[in-house]
């Protein structure tokens, strides 16, 4: 293997300057900079991570805790872009990505025994029972922590704006004529609670009274559950005009299950996703949905860890909320 002690012979310069070269040091000019880089890639040398993590006391490696209720995994669009950008931002700072889990092998271990063993500088929680004590144990721990759709009083957060998100979907559904309006909605969470909140809220703002039989709990990224908790509300006596499902995934089970009722959509009647994943724009008709910044959601998560690791004493609690945008699609029909 190639040490930086073979590219200074080479050269015919110390040790520190070829590791002062190597690492983009202002007290080398370009010139040797570009020489002492050009020998070092004929002759294959490759940094050594364990001897930059010595040297910086960081491994350069970032944890990530995702584990949804549906076990879906990386199939589940909505995180996996959320992840994808998270991953994109952290690689441009010179961080690799580890997925932090309870299992290595036979050997059963806590997420932070997991987090410890693999060294990570930092973790951040996506989408997982936020009240699972092993998640609480990483949550108090001693790594820097953020957290995306979740908030703790002392844990950096960032999350989307389900408060509006979901005003901005009754809005434009009101706006197309519909009264009678029906709510599945995902298993308990701080997202849910906003979401379902926020449904009540804008129907009271609008004067709109719906009995108690059109809000349903459902399971996020589940079709299956979503077909049978359709079912019960078109079996209704008033059935409602138009319903908004947990997600776009999940919305397909809904509109199978509407299908088989040899009923039209949206004529006979309107549907409604959340997340707005590629999936939901084709469909036919297109879905009528709040598309999420995965974008920013996962770049913005990066950033605040990546913060908390470089620069510890400037560790500031924060709560970053991201907004979504309406589309609106077309399974919404004007009944005005």
């Amino acid at each position: 293997m190639v040490s930086i002690k073979d590219i200074s012979i080479r050269c015919g310069v110390s040790v520190a300057t070829v590791s002062k070269a190597l690492n983009d040091h202002n007290d080398i000019s370009e010139a040797t900079k570009n020489n002492i880089r050009k020998v070092a890639k004929e002759m294959g040398y490759y940094p050594n991570s364990f001897a930059r993590a010595l040297k910086t006391n960081r491994t350069y490696n970032i944890g990530v805790l995702f584990v949804d209720e549906a076990q879906s995994g990386l199939t589940h669009e909505y995180f996996a872009n959320v992840l994808d950008s998270f991953k994109v931002e952290a690689e441009s700072h010179g961080y690799d990505i580890t997925f932090i889990n309870k299992h290595m092998g036979l050997k059963k271990m806590s997420y932070y025994e997991h987090s410890k063993y693999r060294g990570v500088d930092g973790v951040v929680i996506a989408c997982i029972n936020f009240s699972d004590p092993d998640v609480l144990e990483l949550i108090n721990s001693d790594l820097p922590v953020v957290t995306i759709d979740h908030v703790f009083d002392n844990r950096t957060a960032i999350v989307s704006d389900n408060v509006k998100g979901v005003k901005d979907l009754i809005t434009y559904i009101h706006k197309m004529g519909h009264r009678k309006i029906a709510y599945i909605h995902g298993a308990d969470s701080s997202v849910t609670q906003n979401r379902v909140g926020s449904f009540y809220k804008t129907l009271n703002e609008l004067g709109i009274d719906i009995p108690d039989e059109y809000v349903k709990s459902g399971i996020y990224h589940d079709a299956d559950n979503t077909y049978v908790v359709t079912k019960e509300l078109l079996e209704l006596k008033d059935r409602p005009t138009c319903i908004i499902f947990p997600d776009d995934f999940s919305c397909i089970g809904g509109i199978n299950a509407i299908k088989e009722y040899g009923l039209s959509i949206p004529d006979d009647v309107s549907v409604v996703g959340y997340d707005g994943v590629l999936l939901s724009q084709v469909l036919n008709p297109k879905l009528t949905t709040l598309k999420q910044d995965t974008r920013l959601l996962g770049k913005m998560a990066a950033e605040k860890l990546i913060a908390l690791i470089e620069n510890p004493k400037a560790n500031i609690i924060e709560k970053v909320v991201i907004e979504g945008s309406l589309l609106s699609g077309e399974s919404v029909k004007d009944i005005n």
